[in-house]
């Protein structure tokens, strides 16, 4: 059996005995005859950063074949903001490497994510998947490595409490059933993301739980491994897809607003990342300490941090979350295993000892090389972020880390080692710059970097325009403010972008 196939749990990939990655139209093909596939969909994350989906029913192969070689032709101005009705015409492309079997659909059904093309027949330069392809290729034009990511996906549970062991408040963090109250629905979810190719590296229940009003509230998250980033973002948006329709599907609600009440944990996406040349991590040096590279990385992050929340955190409740102690970040900062920050170094296995075998004698653990877990996290990000985006500025920000000269500086000038929010480090927060506390702060943070963004032709100056405006557009920072104080406002806006993302 291939390695790479070995455990696979996506069907496709099982019948073929092949990588996801080598996948040719020919092989879905052969799939779909197999399998008596009666159905096609595509599906794309247009502008709100959500999947849409065109059917396709298959009735002969001379048709199937022409959808998968020329794509479908798509309304451009439906999908992207800032796309003009009178020129949208697009056309969307299957990926192969992102088939799977829908766990959902009642007829037999593959799925496959798509690029968009203009109508020349060239990659839309405004789309947020290929925008993402080109902060990669310069990432790796400038620093000769790969960028690598995976998020953390956070997410509420609703469900009527049915009063029997009541977890305690705010202190779920992975905590078990009968406490834990949607271990299965989280597991089956698990199970169906990995059918779609996903690459999970766990889940568990989180901070957050309630009962309010007869309803429970419990907070979960899955969290993936590090992936090529393009990867980690088609993971990320058919996972948020699965994790909806199984909820509706079972009698549930989800949401992964960032926040849905005062004093409780929020929902945040947390995003990892690392550097890899030739397959092997560079984010640790000889001494098995963060590398220059990785700080380098960080001090872009430092740089361009207020700018990033405008693609991490796109609705007025995103800034109901970045308050101190909740569980998210408030300033701009970086340190080791530090849960105040927004930057942090987790624990990398970089002690050297042999921990499989101090617990079980006669095992041999050493032969895996577990430092090429090691990875940097930034903290303020949520789902509401166009993932695709999000990730996209983050690799033009370790880019730009690598092309400043005093980003060895910065780094040292913004590494912490304490909780800034106790009060005996107050002076050390005083120093430390503050993340914007509105979507039109961040659109203004966004303005004062574009030519960032915009270097190398990443992001179009039609894309940056498109999202300042639509930051603007929302609830301005006089509301925001107001909000956190007016119960009744903040309920408002928590019902209006309960479903964001």
């Amino acid at each position: 059996m291939n390695q790479e196939t070995r455990l696979n749990k996506n069907h496709i990939v099982n019948l073929l005995q092949k990588p996801a990655s080598e996948f040719t139209k020919e092989d879905i093909i052969r799939y779909v005859e197999q399998e008596d596939i009666q159905m096609i969909n595509f599906m794309y994350a247009a502008g709100d950063g959500r999947l849409k989906t065109l059917n396709f029913v298959i009735t002969d192969y001379e048709y199937l074949d022409t959808i998968l070689s020329s794509g479908e032709r798509v309304d451009g101005s439906s999908l992207f903001s800032y796309i003009d009705a009178s020129s949208s015409d697009l056309y969307v492309q299957p990926r192969f490497s992102t088939a799977f079997r829908d766990p959902f659909a009642e007829l037999p059904t593959v799925t496959m994510l798509c690029s968009f093309f203009d109508k020349d027949g060239h990659r839309l330069a405004t789309s947020p998947e290929y925008t993402l392809d080109k902060a990669c290729a310069e990432f790796t034009a400038v620093t000769g490595m790969q960028f690598e990511a995976m998020g953390e996906l956070e997410f509420y549970v609703i469900a009527p409490d049915s009063g029997a062991f009541p977890a305690s408040d705010q202190r779920g963090y992975h905590e078990s059933a009968p406490f834990a109250k949607f271990n299965e629905f989280r597991t089956r979810c698990m199970q169906y993301i990995a059918q779609a190719g996903g690459r999970i590296k766990y889940g568990h229940s989180e901070v957050g739980n309630f009962t309010q009003d007869g309803v429970t509230y419990e907070q979960n998250e899955i969290e993936f491994l590090p992936v090529d980033a393009r990867n980690a973002a088609d993971q990320l948006v058919v996972a948020k897809w699965i994790i909806r329709n199984l909820a509706m599907q079972m009698g549930l609600n989800v949401t992964f607003a960032p926040k849905i009440t005062t004093g409780k944990a929020g929902s945040g996406l947390h995003i990892h990342m690392r550097m890899t040349r030739d397959g092997k991590n560079m984010m640790l040096n000889e001494e098995r300490q963060l590398s220059d590279y990785a700080r380098k990385a960080i001090a872009g992050m430092m740089t361009m941090a207020k700018s990033i929340t405008a693609f991490g955190n796109t609705i007025p409740t995103s800034y109901f979350r970045l308050v101190p102690h909740q569980e998210a970040p408030t300033n701009v900062c970086w340190g080791d295993r530090n849960r105040s920050v927004l930057v942090r170094v987790p624990l990398g296995w970089t002690s050297g000892v042999d921990m499989c075998a101090a617990v079980n004698p006669g095992s041999d653990g050493s032969r895996i090389d577990a430092s090429q877990k090691q990875t940097v996290e930034i903290r303020s990000a949520d789902a509401s972020a166009n993932v695709y985006l999000l990730i996209a500025a983050l690799a033009v920000a370790c880019r730009h880390g690598w092309e400043m000269e005093n980003a060895l500086d910065i780094a040292e000038r913004t590494y912490v080692n304490v909780d800034i929010h106790k009060a005996e480090n107050a002076e050390r927060l005083n120093s430390l710059e503050h993340l914007p506390d509105s979507c039109e702060s961040s659109a203004e943070c966004l303005d004062s970097q574009r030519d960032i963004y915009m270097a190398h032709d990443v992001f179009s100056p039609a894309m940056i325009d498109g999202i300042i405006a639509s930051l603007k557009n929302v609830e301005n920072a006089e509301t925001i403010r107001k909000a956190r104080t007016d119960n009744e406002l903040m309920r408002e806006l928590v019902d209006k972008y309960f479903y964001c993302g």
